[in-house]
């Protein structure tokens, strides 16, 4: 395993350390918001907060590190040999590392009545689903997620719509998800609110566990059915080689 690390990844790392704190800034602290006002648009307040927010952060920051802000992106790209293992574990601590630095700022501006309501946005399933089906269903959106990666930022002929893209299915996703399991297809997302806030539940292993399988049977897919043979990588952990640096590969 190449164990080599430039100046240059260490810019992508931190580049995915701010993306994911913008990501998840704007994304939980929509669900804070909406946890405090009720209403029948609780759902869709926060699909549109995660959504758009994650657009944002792709459009903004996906040409310096590829955008992951998700382990389960992160491990996809791995599995399909676009970043490096050494990059591919630097990249998920720091978006761990994002992802509490997001909510540490959250608990210092919200009172804490308003995020402790939601558990500072900490996902849980519903009662009536089990394990089992929320392993599914979470599996079954982060595919979706990840196959809208890898179609709009892996594959050239998809270039120029990835943060609308990819942000337009996490909103989606919310809608189906949010109610019954979180719509979550992020590890990342469902344990660094757990951590600040310590409101720690049996469900996070269906948030690692569902994201990877999903994110990992869409991007074997995608690279074995439609991927052109120009956008295959061309070695492991570097991306194939193009005119312009691509999202979601690992940069420029």
């Amino acid at each position: 395993m190449d164990t080599t690390i430039t100046q240059s990844d260490w810019r992508k790392v931190i580049a995915e350390i701010v993306g994911t704190f913008f990501f998840f800034f704007i994304g939980i602290g929509g669900a804070i918001i909406a946890g405090a006002t009720g209403g029948p648009g609780g759902v869709l307040y926060v699909a549109l907060a995660h959504g758009i927010a994650l657009a944002l952060a792709i459009s903004a920051l996906g040409h310096v590190s590829g955008g992951h802000f998700n382990p389960a992106v992160t491990i996809s790209m791995l599995v399909t040999r676009r970043i490096s293992p050494m990059l591919a574990i630097l990249y998920i601590i720091g978006q761990i590392v994002g992802g509490v630095l997001a909510c540490l700022a959250l608990i210092s501006i919200f009172p804490s009545e308003a995020w402790q309501a939601v558990k500072l946005g900490t996902p849980s399933v519903v009662p009536s689903v089990n394990m089992a089906q929320a392993i599914l269903l979470e599996a079954i959106l982060t595919f979706f997620l990840v196959l809208a990666v890898f179609g709009t930022a892996v594959d050239t002929r998809g270039k120029g719509i990835a943060g609308f893209g990819i942000g337009l299915t996490v909103f989606v996703d919310i809608l189906v998800g949010g109610p019954i399991s979180g719509g979550v297809m992020n590890p990342a997302r469902a344990i660094t609110p757990a951590i600040v806030s310590g409101n720690w539940n049996g469900d996070q292993i269906i948030y690692w566990v569902g994201p990877i399988i999903g994110g990992l049977i869409a991007g074997l897919l995608y690279t074995a059915l439609f991927l052109r043979k120009e956008d295959m990588p061309s070695a492991a952990g570097q991306e194939p080689p193009r005119s312009e640096p691509g999202l979601l590969s690992g940069g420029q």
